[in-house]
């Protein structure tokens, strides 16, 4: 194992990679993006949808075994990895934390980073507008239906995939732009339940910082990026932090159009 810089001070935050192999670009700009910018960092944290679907431990793929072993070679030269469940990974479980050294993470979850506190979420669960969806979430994210699932052949939960990701994004077509985003009055909620003065999350796919004002108190509210066309990633350190862009040269077969949340 590589000792550890002690000069490591800046902590990355990324979310909706949506990797799939039917996108390869994005799996081989994560890969890299582990071998360089990631080694670098003090810890990695991956605020959900790192995979476009994921239906059970014992049923990787092969460009999501191939992220797999990117996560354990990072891990094994000893940059701590964080990882949240996403609307489209919330399986992710033990076997997966076991095989990547990274660890999974509750959702909402508050971290004390170099002194202040931050509010980390996937970000679905603000979305409260979009009742239809809440109730989805709410069903899946059951143990016992999570247990049914599971206990499914593989090839049939391939396929029952399949069709919700149809079905998700029919929906997500037909949403106005304003429901598919996160609610105000949820997002005052969290901020005000955690005490923090800074939430981060990612799903929307609408990175950005915005101000948001809580019982008076100012608070800011950063949003990360997916990475269909580029990368998405916030520093955070000692000394502030920045929400950039990772550019990625598009491939013949892209076609440089984001997907939308979902």
């Amino acid at each position: 194992m590589r000792s550890r810089r002690s000069t490591r001070v800046t902590t990355l935050f990324i979310s909706d990679l949506h990797i799939d192999a039917a996108q390869p670009a994005i799996a081989a700009q994560f890969l890299r993006f582990l071998k360089a910018d990631a080694l670098a960092a003090d810890a990695l944290y991956i605020l959900g949808d790192l995979f476009e679907s994921w239906i059970g431990d014992d049923a990787a793929d092969a460009a999501q075994s191939a992220v797999i072993e990117g996560l354990r070679a990072l891990t094994g030269a000893g940059v701590p990895c964080f990882v949240m469940h996403g609307n489209r990974d919330f399986l992710l479980g033990e076997r997966f934390a076991a095989a990547s050294g990274a660890l999974l993470l509750p959702d909402p979850l508050l971290v004390t980073l170099y002194g202040r506190p931050l509010l980390l979420m996937h970000g679905d669960a603000l979305c409260t507008d979009d009742t239809a969806y809440q109730r989805l979430r709410a069903t899946v994210r059951d143990p016992d239906w999570q247990r049914r699932f599971l206990a499914l052949g593989v090839a049939e939960r391939r396929t029952l995939a399949a069709a919700a990701r149809s079905g998700s994004r029919a929906h997500t077509a037909a949403l106005q732009y304003e429901i598919a985003d996160v609610n105000a009055a949820a997002v005052e909620a969290v901020l005000r339940a955690a005490g923090a003065a800074t939430l981060l999350h990612g799903h929307t796919h609408r990175p950005a910082m915005h101000a948001v004002d809580v019982d008076g108190r100012a608070c800011t509210r950063i949003v990360l990026g997916d990475w269909y066309t580029q990368g998405s990633v916030l520093r955070w350190s000692a000394d502030g932090h920045d929400l950039g862009a990772l550019p990625r040269p598009a491939a013949p077969n892209e076609s440089g159009t984001a997907r939308p949340a979902a």
